[in-house]
């Protein structure tokens, strides 16, 4: 089975001015087809997500005409604003709606389904979308709108702001995209106020964007990142984010906006794996986003210089949101119309900075969690995900069933190149069920195509081995397919893969047509769409793993694991071990590297020679 999300890289799209014409003109078509008598232009089939949907494919019309002046958009774009302005514009409080702070305030917003009392607890982004269409028709208004509707126009975006900000709490959802989103709407309204008022919301945004999302960012691998649904990073919201922040810079000039995308990308770029498969989150853990992050993948990936658009998008809405028939639908229309607006290229080489929570070269990745544990492992186009043994998730050795990769102290990283290979070191503090401290130095080594992995630490009783990864999908031409076999992985012990020997949603067998994301959400504390999938993977007690015996011919005390991933699978894989005055000498194939006592460096930091 293919994964249903994970699709081409966002960069591969076309984005000449001549293909967003095609992509407008298109939307043109279809719009026209379907505007009703009464000027809706809601995709028939639209239940949930639809009180802004109609202004949102006005938006678009309102853009097409800037661009291309179609005579028949002007009445189109009249008729659908007028059934907004008077069919799905809301100022009596939605029964149960919880998060209001002044009741029958009699200003409006917008509905996320349309039957009083029904699931409002989606009003207030569907408000922040609201608006964000009202301010781009506003954009587009010169010659388009009559002065009478423009009024009314400005009026409307005027109360859904006091709305989203007065009325009722900010951000309920703890959804860093909508709460970013709402600062958007606000800076983009401000230019269509009279300048008093429109200097106040413009320092009103910027002080909620300071106060209420900055300030309560949340770190993950070292990045300040603002927070998505309870979480750090979510892998479909996050690069949502990074297209309003890209936005919010845009319109505004405010360097925090481009000082906080610029740590986003940089953290993503860290996370990501060279073929744009990524996986985790609070929210949808394997549920991608498309043209909605085009944006802030393009604008920042400039700006920090590096491939971002390798990241893998749905491409089903690869331009627009589109219902299962493949029609337009108005959801996140604004975005569509911003990236068409920025005209900033895509970046597509990776940069060369080393990161410390990722090693990349070529095809192969590593992407390390912040305790510099590989989170998933890229290699010869297969997928690795940390593997599961008695409830403890990872790569690591496995002694007595206890699985030695959480660090007890500082972790220690040394990044090195030559002209053939990078490599990065990780010395990490251990502690066993014996309370014994040990050392573990993890090597990664890889020429852009295969990946060396050695693993040493102080001797280990009983029958260890290393945890070598849950393979988990491979790519299958422009998709990714789902695996449970292992890509010419070689072993420098024997090396074996087992699958769960229980059954249940707590024991991932990579064999099955379960998905990652299906499986976190049945172990998650609260419905699917609600909880937090990555804390529902959490409670995995078992998985798929490759498990590696330890290599013959180590140095007396010390127990060593070397793996390799991809290359030639055939081909001889003997790596030589020896006890040096400098270190642990480890000769493989390829290279010969030298890694250092676990006293380090003057400064304790751990050292590493390598010859290729």
């Amino acid at each position: 089975m293919h994964l249903p999300r994970q699709l081409g890289p966002l960069h591969d799209l076309p984005d000449t001015p001549e293909a967003y014409d095609a992509v407008l003109a298109d939307v043109t078509e279809q719009a026209l087809a379907r505007l009703t008598p009464e000027g809706n232009l809601e995709h028939p089939d639209c239940v949930d997500d639809i009180g802004d949907t109609s202004l949102g494919i006005t938006s678009l019309l309102a853009l097409a005409w800037q661009r291309g002046k179609d005579p028949r958009l002007p009445e189109a774009v009249h008729r659908s604003l007028a059934f907004h302005l008077r069919e799905r514009v809301y100022v009596d409080d939605n029964p149960g709606y919880p998060n209001l702070k002044v009741r029958n305030s009699g200003l409006p917003y917008a509905r996320y389904v349309l039957e009083s009392g029904a699931h409002p607890i989606g009003d207030w982004p569907s408000t922040v979308w609201a608006l964000l269409h009202a301010v781009n028709v506003l954009d587009a208004a010169e010659g388009l709108v009559a002065d009478e509707q423009r009024a009314e126009l400005v009026e409307l975006a005027r109360g859904y702001w006091r709305w989203l900000t007065e009325a009722t709490f900010f951000n309920p959802q703890e959804a860093g995209n909508q709460a970013i989103g709402c600062v958007v709407g606000g800076l983009m309204l401000a230019p269509h106020l009279p300048p008093d008022e429109g200097n106040l919301i413009r320092s009103r945004a910027i002080s909620l964007y300071v106060d209420k999302i900055r300030a309560h960012r949340v770190s993950d691998r070292g990045a300040a990142l603002p927070p998505e649904h309870g979480g750090a990073y979510d892998n479909n919201y996050g690069p949502i984010s990074l297209s309003f922040l890209a936005q919010a810079h845009r319109i505004s000039g405010e360097e925090i906006f481009a000082e906080d995308g610029e740590a986003l990308a940089h953290y993503l770029d860290a996370r990501l794996t060279n073929g744009g498969y990524d996986n985790g989150g609070p929210r949808y853990s394997e549920q991608h986003s498309a043209f909605e992050s085009v944006l802030g993948l393009r604008y920042f990936g400039q700006r920090i210089g590096s491939d971002l658009g390798r990241y893998r998008g749905d491409s089903r809405w690869a331009r627009g949101a589109v219902k299962p028939d493949g029609g337009i639908d108005g959801h996140f229309a604004w975005m569509l119309v911003w990236q068409i607006q920025d005209t900033t290229p895509w970046h597509r080489t990776p940069s060369t900075r080393p990161l410390r929570h990722q090693l990349r070269a070529g095809t192969v990745s590593v992407a390390f969690d912040d305790k510099m544990t590989p989170s998933l492992v890229e290699a010869a186009g297969t997928y690795y995900l940390p593997a599961a043994v008695n409830r403890q998730h990872g790569f690591g050795p496995v002694t007595d069933g206890f699985l030695l990769c959480r660090p007890m102290g500082e972790v220690r990283v040394r990044d090195l190149r030559t002209a053939a290979l990078t490599a990065k070191l990780v010395s990490t503090p251990v502690v066993g069920r014996d309370h014994v401290l040990r050392h573990l130095r993890s090597l990664y080594v890889t020429d852009g195509t295969t990946l060396w992995v050695t693993v040493a630490v102080e001797h280990l009783d009983g029958t260890p081995y290393l945890l070598a990864g849950l393979p988990y999908a491979t790519d299958d031409g422009d998709r990714v397919r789902r695996t449970a076999e292992a890509g010419a992985v070689t072993s420098a012990g024997p090396l074996r893969l087992t699958h769960p020997q229980a059954e249940g949603a707590d024991h991932f067998d990579a064999r099955s047509d379960t998905t990652q994301e299906q499986a976190a959400f049945a172990l998650a504390a609260d419905p699917r769409g609600y909880g937090n999938p990555d804390e529902g993977w959490r409670h995995l007690v078992s998985s798929t793993a490759l498990e590696a015996d330890p290599a013959p011919g180590a140095p007396e005390g010390l127990s060593v694991f070397a793996v390799r991933y991809g290359g030639d699978g055939d081909a001889e894989f003997a790596p030589v071990f020896e006890a040096t005055a400098e270190g642990l000498l480890v000769r493989t194939e390829v290279f010969t590297a030298v890694i250092g006592d676990v006293a380090g460096d003057a400064h304790g930091e751990p050292e590493l020679t390598l010859l290729d």
